[in-house]
C-alpha cells in the first residue's frame, strides 16, 4: 500500500477487508483515466497495480514510439533537403532521441503518476488482484469491497511465439527497443505488424541493417492490400529488407549473432532479435470464476454499457473489442457515465479508427472491402493515388492512396483507408463520416480547404474540382463508381 489506507470492515485471521466506492484492477491507460475521473467526482477508489501505473502505452508503446518516429522522420525530411532546397549533410544519433524518449517516459519511473493519484485522494495497491467474490477483490492479506462495483482493466502482454530455440536466444521485445541506449548493427524483426514496421524503419534510418520477417503475404495485413503495398515500396527503397510468405522454424545463437531458420529452408542472420508479434491478453489468474465469469475464455464478454456481470465491468485490452488505446478511453467514458449516473451513447464498434505511423502513414476507418463483401453489402470501391491529387503534387508525395468503400443500399462510406503523408491526420474526416453514418451527398456538399491534404478526399467523391482534377489525374475511375452512390447530381 503506497497511501493511507481506507477503514477496515472487517478483519479474519489476519486478512484484512476494506470497503471502497470502486475497485479498478489495472491502472494502465483507461484504469487510470477511469480513476481520476471518478475521484474528481468524489468518489472512494482503488486502483490495484502490479507494474507501471499508466500501463504499456505511456511507457513502452504508442507515446514513446511516436517520440521516435519523429526523429527518425526528422531525418528523411533533411535528406530530401538536397532534392527541394539545396545541400544538407546529416549524420544521425542516437543519443537525442534516447534522452527523449527518457524524458518522455519519466526514465520509466511512474512515482510522478503515483503522486498524482493521491492527490486526488486515490490509494494505489502494488500488487497482483484477484476477484474473490461478488464485488471483491483480494491482493496478498488485503482484500477490497466495492460497493458500486469492480473495473477489470488489466491489458495485455507482448505475445512470444512457439518458435523452436526461442527460450535459448537473446531476443527482445518493444520494452527492450524503447530503451535501447546502443544501437546494434543489425536487426532482424519478427512480425510485419504496425510494431514491426514503425520500429524497422526508426531503425533503419539511424544506420540499422533491419529484416523484417512476416510469415502472411504482406506487411500490415490487418490493413488494405493497396496500403500494405504502399508502405513494402516505401521499405524497399530505403533498403529495408522485407522477407514474406515464410514463417520462423527455428532460432539460434551463432557467434554473437541470432540465426533465423525459415519454413521455406533458408537462413539470415542478425545481431539482434526482434519480436514484434503482436499483444496477448491472459485472463485466467483474475479469480473471475469467484464472480460468475468464465476464466477460461479468450476475452471477457462485456454489452454494449462494458457491463460484464452484476457490479462488473471489463475495459481495454481484456474485452477483445480492438486492441488500440483509443477504445480503451473510449469504453473508459461508458463506464463513468455507468458509475456516476450520467448520460453517453452505448458501445459502438462500427469506426474504429486505426493508425500506423510509418513514413508514409496508414490510416484506416471502419470496414475494410474483404469485410463488406464477406458482409454482403452491395458497395462501390474507388481507390485514388495520393501524388496526382493537388497537394500530392505539389508536395512531391512518391506514392500513397485514398481508398473509399461505400454502401450503395445506405449511401454512406462504411470504411476508408489512407496511405501516405499525414494519413492518420487526414482519417479524421473520414473517421467522422463513418461514425455519424453522413450521406454522400452531405460529403459532397462540403467545401474542402484547397489545397490541404484531406481535401484529396473531395477530390476522390467529386465535391470540386470534377474537370480540374483530370488534369492530374486522367486516369481516376473512382468517381464513376461512388457517383451511384447517394444519386449525385453533377
Amino acid at each position: 500500500m503506497t497511501n493511507q489506507r481506507k477503514n477496515i470492515t472487517s478483519e479474519t485471521n489476519d486478512k484484512k477487508t476494506y470497503e471502497v466506492d470502486v475497485v479498478i484492477l489495472g491502472v494502465g491507460t483507461c484504469g487510470e483515466d477511469l480513476s481520476l475521473q471518478l475521484l474528481d467526482a468524489g468518489l472512494d477508489v482503488v486502483g490495484i497495480e502490479p507494474a507501471l501505473i499508466g500501463g504499456e502505452c505511456a511507457y513502452y508503446a504508442c507515446l514513446p514510439t511516436k517520440a521516435m518516429l519523429r526523429s527518425a522522420n526528422a531525418l528523411r525530411e533533411a535528406r530530401r533537403v538536397n532534392k527541394l532546397a539545396g545541400k544538407a549533410e546529416i549524420t544521425p544519433d542516437w543519443s537525442p532521441l534516447s534522452e527523449r524518449v527518457r524524458g518522455i517516459t519519466g526514465g520509466w519511473d511512474d512515482s510522478g503518476a503515483l503522486e498524482r493519484y493521491k492527490d486526488r485522494g486515490g490509494q494505489i495497491v502494488r500488487g497482483h488482484g484477484r476477484l474473490s467474490g461478488p464485488r471483491t477483490v483480494t491482493v496478498g492479506d488485503e482484500s477490497y469491497r466495492a460497493r458500486r462495483g469492480v473495473v477489470i482493466a488489466t491489458g495485455s502482454k507482448p505475445a512470444i511465439p512457439p518458435i523452436s530455440g526461442l527460450d535459448e536466444v537473446d531476443y527482445w521485445t518493444t520494452h527492450d527497443v524503447i530503451q535501447l541506449e546502443e544501437l546494434p548493427e543489425s536487426i532482424i524483426i519478427i512480425g510485419g505488424g504496425a510494431t514491426g514496421c514503425e520500429l524497422g524503419q526508426v531503425l533503419s534510418r539511424f544506420g540499422v541493417k533491419v529484416t523484417i520477417v512476416e510469415a502472411g503475404d504482406r506487411l500490415l495485413s490487418a490493413e488494405e492490400p493497396e496500403a500494405s503495398e504502399v508502405v513494402e515500396e516505401a521499405f524497399d527503397a530505403e533498403g529495408i529488407e522485407v522477407k514474406k510468405g515464410s514463417a520462423v522454424k527455428r532460432v539460434e545463437s551463432r557467434n554473437g549473432s541470432v540465426a533465423v531458420g525459415l519454413e521455406d529452408g533458408k537462413e539470415i542472420e542478425g545481431e539482434r532479435l526482434f519480436l514484434a508479434t503482436g499483444r496477448t491478453v491472459d485472463i485466467s489468474d483474475l479469480g473471475l470464476e469467484s464472480a460468475g465469469l468464465d476464466s477460461g475464455a479468450e476475452f471477457i464478454e462485456v454489452d454494449e454499457r462494458m457491463q460484464a456481470g452484476d457490479g462488473i465491468w471489463a475495459m481495454g485490452d481484456v474485452t477483445g473489442k480492438a486492441l488500440y488505446s483509443h477504445v480503451a478511453l473510449y469504453q473508459s467514458a461508458i463506464i463513468a457515465s455507468e458509475i456516476l449516473d450520467t448520460e453517453h451513447a452505448p458501445a459502438e464498434y462500427h469506426a474504429v479508427p486505426r493508425g500506423t505511423f510509418t513514413d508514409p502513414e496508414v490510416g484506416g476507418v471502419g470496414m475494410r472491402e474483404s469485410e463488406a463483401r464477406e458482409a454482403g453489402l452491395d458497395i462501390a470501391v474507388a481507390i485514388k493515388q495520393l501524388p496526382v491529387t493537388f497537394r500530392g503534387a505539389v508536395h512531391g508525395a512518391e506514392r500513397g492512396i485514398i481508398k473509399l468503400i461505400a454502401d450503395r443500399d445506405q449511401g454512406i462510406l462504411v470504411g476508408a483507408t489512407v496511405a501516405g503523408p499525414d494519413a492518420a491526420e487526414m482519417l479524421g474526416l473520414l473517421n467522422l463520416a463513418v461514425h455519424a453514418r453522413l450521406p454522400m451527398e452531405e460529403l459532397r456538399s462540403m467545401i474542402y480547404a484547397f489545397p490541404a491534404f484531406y481535401s484529396a478526399i473531395g477530390e476522390a467523391i467529386g465535391a470540386h474540382g470534377r474537370g480540374v482534377t483530370t488534369v492530374l489525374d486522367p486516369d481516376y475511375k473512382g468517381l464513376k463508381e461512388l457517383d451511384e452512390v447517394g444519386k449525385a447530381k453533377v
